[in-house]
């Protein structure tokens, strides 16, 4: 049998992702497989992160990223740190905390496995937790 593919023309210009944490950080699935396949769905979406408040997120999963537009800086637990720009590519591994930061915006397109969704934790300047199952993507 065959299987036709999805194709959302023009994401990266005209998707344009929820706000999820703090004032500044968007995000949101562009697409998923979870309905075609719940045992193991995996989604991708794009991440959006304007200046202001640091986003510290614990990852439940494992995610990699490519930054398409703008600059973050990242940072982990361990004390590494790189200015990220177009074209960099990265894996967060389960159980890393992530921070992001940047001067102006950061666009990176996410893929990951994140289901079923345990709770998330994002974690900005202000200590302030917010939980839910990730319905949305994360970080």
């Amino acid at each position: 049998m065959a299987l036709p593919f999805t194709y959302h023309a023009k994401a990266q210009s005209t998707f344009k992702p929820p706000l999820i944490a703090n004032e500044n950080a968007f995000l949101g699935d562009v697409q998923s497989s979870e309905n075609e396949n719940p045992d193991k769905p995996m989604s991708c979406g794009f991440y959006r992160l304007e200046k202001g408040t640091p986003l510290v997120y614990t990852y439940t999963y494992d995610e990699m990223k490519i930054i398409v537009e703008g600059k973050f800086e990242i940072a982990d637990e361990t004390g590494q740190k790189v200015t990220a720009t177009p074209g960099d590519v990265f894996y967060f591994p389960k159980g890393a905390t992530i921070t992001f930061t940047t001067d102006d915006y950061g666009l990176a397109f996410y893929v990951g496995i994140p289901y079923p969704g345990p709770e998330i934790l994002f974690k900005g300047e202000t200590n302030e937790i917010q939980t839910g199952q990730r319905k949305q993507g994360a970080a």
